[in-house]
Formats: C-alpha cells, structure tokens, sequence
C-alpha cells in the first residue's frame, strides 16, 4: 500500500513535502523505528482513545508510554483506549494498527505530546506495517499547531518510578 489515500491527499493538500520510508514489516511503533533506522523518540505513534464523547487521537513518541491519567487530566475527559473493529472502521484505508499520527486527517480530534515540539524530523506510521512517512519537524508542527497538546507521555524508566 505504500501510504494511506486519505494520509496522501491530506498532505497534497497542505503542500507538505514528505517522503516514504520503507522498512521490514514491524507490529509496533517501536519496532518499525528500529527497523527503518530512525530515532525512536522523531516516530511519533498514534494512540486512539475513546469516551461517550467520542474518539480522540494521542500522538506521543515511540519510545514513550502514553500516560491515560494525564491525557484525562488535560481534557477533563474518561477516556480508555478504542477497540480493533473501531480502528478498522475509522481507518478503513489503513492496516489493522498503522493509525498514523495525522489523524485529523481524518476528521479525528488529536492530542499531541509537547516531546514531539523540538524534533527536526518527524516519522509517522504511513497506514500499513512497511511504511513511514518522514517529515520536517516544522512540517508536523504546522499541521498540528490549532490542536491541544501537553506532556501526556514519558519513557519507561520516569512512568516506573511514578507508578511504583
């Protein structure tokens, strides 16, 4: 599949100049930021969540936990992650766990980790398991400047000592 149409046609129409990384097939953020040689903290992963207002979108590093407390906190919201059957119909043209992190894309509500803010390059999921897409940090932070953000995530080693 290379790159989602709907991911495709959204970045055309920003005039946002991208390019597709191709790697082995990988089934989690991490993994796809090893496989393609890039920074784990530049692939931004996306995290779907829900609440009876609806879906909202996480967009956090790769090598970060998305901390559901804090996302809670900032939004005054219940959320709880999203089931597989509603990824697969809020991105019908994307694989089963390739949401990519331009989820307004489409039509999603996206909250950002300010983690992502300093990145000079930024890689997200392309909408299949072999793909990323790779973007100027200015690029991604253009497109994602209107929607809230916060610190909602942190490594492993900081989520541990906070939780234990």
């Amino acid at each position: 599949m290379a790159i989602a149409m709907t991911l495709k046609s959204y970045l055309e129409d920003h005039k946002v100049h991208y390019e597709t990384v191709e790697h082995a097939h990988t089934e989690s953020a991490i993994d796809s930021a090893k496989s393609a040689h890039v920074p784990p903290h530049q692939l931004a992963k996306a995290v779907v969540l829900e609440d009876e207002a609806g879906f909202i979108v996480s967009v956090l590093p790769s090598n970060n936990h998305l901390n559901l407390g804090w996302v809670n906190d900032e939004l005054q919201r219940d959320l709880k992650l999203a089931t597989e059957p509603e990824l697969k119909e809020l991105f019908k043209d994307c694989e089963t766990g390739a949401v990519p992190a331009l989820s307004n894309a489409y039509g999603l509500k996206v909250i950002w980790d300010d983690q992502l803010k300093h990145a000079s390059d930024i890689y997200i999921e392309a909408g299949d398991h072999e793909h990323l897409i790779h973007l100027k940090g200015e690029d991604f932070r253009s497109l994602m400047e209107k929607l809230p953000h916060s610190v909602i995530s942190a490594g492993k080693e900081y989520s541990r000592w906070v939780y234990e």
